[in-house]
């Protein structure tokens, strides 16, 4: 091997490792993040979060069809801002967190759409149901930190959540909107 091309490799080599590393220290600043639920009882809405989330990120916006996302959500952090609501979303009839403790979310791809908006498909898992989802993403970036928002809808039957008498969409709606807004570190420019 010549010394060009040997130098050649040598720098495709640390640029691979250099962007590697770059990806692995992408991380999810908590808190200036935060997940959102908002269902209607009655016709109301009515919004509730979870206090802990966490993310591992591989997510290159120059190359989004090469990023993966994994998402794992405390379902025993949900609240609904009332003690007596707090109490029964634990419940075998709502999230079962005993039997079922987290939530995640798993990419599957990740397409760019244009400025800085992007589709994320993967499998949202709840209460032992999973289901494929499409999570539309945009980013906007301040200084070092990359946000990302969005909002999604399940449907919670499709996960169990309220089930036998509180299975009557009447009460509480089967249609759930998902929002978030997570404070990212290390995502390249874009």
């Amino acid at each position: 091997m010549t010394a060009s091309r040997l130098l050649v490799s040598a720098l495709v080599a640390a640029s691979a490792l250099t962007s590697t590393l770059a990806l692995a220290q992408q991380k999810l600043v908590p808190a200036q993040s935060e997940i959102v639920f908002v269902s209607k009882q009655m016709g109301v809405p009515v919004e509730g979060r979870f206090k802990k989330f966490d993310a591992q990120i591989a997510f290159d916006p120059a190359k989004p069809d090469t990023s993966k996302i994994a998402f794992t959500v405390d379902i025993a952090s949900a609240t609904l801002g009332a003690p007596e609501s707090d109490a029964e979303l634990p419940k075998a009839t709502w999230f079962n967190t005993a039997k079922f403790p987290q939530a995640t979310f798993q990419s599957t791809s990740i397409k760019g759409l244009g400025g800085g908006k992007f589709d994320v498909s993967g499998k949202l898992s709840i209460k032992g149901a999973s289901r494929d989802v499409v999570v539309p993403v945009v980013l906007t970036q301040s200084g070092a930190t990359t946000t990302a928002t969005g909002t999604f809808p399940i449907k919670r039957l499709a996960f169990k959540i309220g089930e036998n008498e509180w299975a009557d969409t009447s009460m509480v709606a089967d249609d759930v909107q998902v929002k978030f807004k997570l404070a990212l570190t290390g995502v390249g420019k874009f």
